[in-house]
């Protein structure tokens, strides 16, 4: 039987903590571009622009343009 050094040990372990913290900072800056690229929201006034009103729709709890070039689209 073998023992393992104090110093591998320690090494191995850091190891896994910077991978860790690797790949939760990855996720953590992605997450936002995927909602924003998930909901392409517009204003209000570019609703309006594109000949459609801004209306309230109780089935999505939310603000939408209804009608014109923006038609289903959520309001931001």
């Amino acid at each position: 039987m073998s023992l393992v050094p104090v110093s591998e040990i320690l090494m191995r372990t850091r190891l896994l903590e910077i991978t860790a913290a690797l790949v939760l900072t990855v996720f953590g800056a992605l997450a936002p571009a995927a909602h924003a690229a998930t909901v392409p929201a517009i204003d209000g006034d570019k609703c309006i622009q594109g000949k459609g009103s801004v209306e309230y729709e109780s089935t999505r709890d939310s603000w939408v343009c209804v009608d014109g070039m923006y038609d289903g689209e959520p309001i931001d």
